[in-house]
C-alpha cells in the first residue's frame, strides 16, 4: 500500500483555485501522470459520476475507472478507483483559506496485491515526484 501527499500554497483565492483544481478538462495542463480521458468527461465532477482516465506511472498505462465519491465546491474532491490488476486508487483534492491565498493538497493512496515490497515503494517514490511535480505545474496555471 502506498500513501503519499502533497501541496502548494498559491496567491490566488480558494474560489479561484478550485475553479482551476476540480475542472476535469484541465487535468491534462498540470497533471503529470493523467495521459488522456477515454470516453465522455463531464464538464464538472458530481457525486457518483463515473469517468475513465488513463495514468501513467512508472513508465506503465493503466486505465483507471473512477467514481466521484464526494464533491464539495470549493473545498474537497474525492474520487476512487480500480485498474488493471486489481490496483486500486484514491485521490483527494482539496483547497484550503491560508493567510491572504490558499493551499492545494492532493492525497493519493495506491492499494492491491501488486502495491507491495519493492513495487509498492517504487509507486510511492513515482507518486511523490508526480504529485510535486504537478503542483508546481499547477502554481504557474493559477498564477
Amino acid at each position: 500500500m502506498g500513501n503519499v501527499t502533497a501541496s502548494v500554497e498559491l496567491a490566488a483565492s480558494p474560489e479561484e483555485v478550485w475553479a482551476v483544481f476540480a475542472d476535469p478538462a484541465n487535468f491534462e495542463k498540470w497533471l503529470t501522470i493523467h495521459t488522456k480521458w477515454k470516453g465522455d468527461v463531464p464538464a464538472e465532477f458530481t457525486v457518483g459520476s463515473k469517468v475513465s482516465e488513463v495514468v501513467t506511472m512508472l513508465g506503465m498505462a493503466n486505465t483507471i475507472e473512477w467514481t466521484v465519491d464526494e464533491y464539495s465546491a470549493p473545498s474537497r474532491l474525492a474520487i476512487s478507483g480500480t485498474g488493471m490488476a486489481g490496483v486500486k486508487v484514491a485521490f483527494q483534492l482539496s483547497v484550503a483559506p491560508t493567510g491572504a491565498g490558499s493551499t492545494a493538497s492532493i492525497a493519493a493512496e495506491f492499494t492491491g496485491q501488486m502495491i507491495v515490497g519493492a513495487l509498492g515503494k517504487a509507486v510511492e517514490k513515482d507518486a511523490k515526484k508526480n504529485l510535486d511535480e504537478s503542483l508546481a505545474n499547477f502554481a504557474k496555471l493559477v498564477a
